[in-house]
């Protein structure tokens, strides 16, 4: 196999790879407390 032909073969693995953990986070849950520390950022930029 050529060096170029494996590079290509390794950098599509990691594509896909990539492309699975993106797809995997993406359908996870947003944790309640990170909610709850945005909400609280959020309140505190309001003009007052």
């Amino acid at each position: 196999m050529s060096e170029n032909k494996r590079q290509s073969t390794v950098e599509k693995q990691i594509d896909e790879n990539l492309r699975r953990v993106y797809e995997q986070a993406i359908q996870e849950e947003i944790p309640d407390r990170l909610l709850q520390l945005l909400a609280q950022l959020k309140a505190q930029d309001k003009p007052k």
